[in-house]
């Protein structure tokens, strides 16, 4: 499989969302280690069909376990080509889960989700909320079970997190969230 053409400035841009919303403004206090110690995989992948995107993820699974957390502790598959609609990708996540199921990796990697497009269930297009899970590009987050567990049990108060994000995305207004996910500076 071939590099994607624009991978640099895919990553960049991931790079940047990372650090002004995800890290910036705490949403995930996991994610501030692993980031500043490089050991986040950024794979932009020019897959253009979500069979060949199934393929890559399967790859990016196996690379994944296969190095030890503290090389690479977890990676972001960015697939910029294909699944840009949303409802498509959510559908596509179901495949991906599968996939973890039939890998045998079901209990030791997780996939979360992000896309620019993001909506939870229940909410409207346009609600702050959605913005914890939108991203410059549709990708998928892998992630190590034990790692998560770790990171959960040292947490003082995990169930607060979902509510605290929403407040802050809130705070933040829709126009500040979308410049984010634009790349352009605050």
């Amino acid at each position: 499989m071939h590099a994607h053409p624009q991978a640099a400035t895919v990553i960049a841009q991931t790079r940047q969302w990372i650090e002004q919303l995800v890290l910036g403004h705490n949403l995930c206090p996991f994610a501030h280690k692993p980031y500043q110690l490089g050991l986040i995989r950024f794979s932009v992948t020019p897959a253009s069909k979500p069979d060949t995107l199934l393929a890559v993820l399967k790859a990016e699974l196996h690379a994944l376990q296969a190095v030890p957390a503290d090389k690479v502790e977890t990676t972001l598959l960015i697939h910029p080509e294909t699944l840009t609609n949303f409802h498509t990708y959510n559908d596509f996540l179901d495949d991906a889960d599968e996939l973890l199921y039939q890998e045998g990796l079901e209990g030791i990697l997780q996939i979360a989700s992000f896309h620019p497009q993001y909506q939870f269930s229940g909410t409207e297009l346009d609600d702050a909320e959605n913005y914890t899970n939108r991203s410059p590009y549709p990708m998928l987050h892998l992630l190590r079970e034990e790692s998560l567990e770790k990171a959960i049990a040292q947490h003082p108060n995990i169930d607060a997190i979902p509510e605290r994000n929403i407040q802050v995305m809130q705070q933040l207004g829709v126009t500040t969230l979308k410049r984010i996910l634009q790349g352009k500076a605050l």
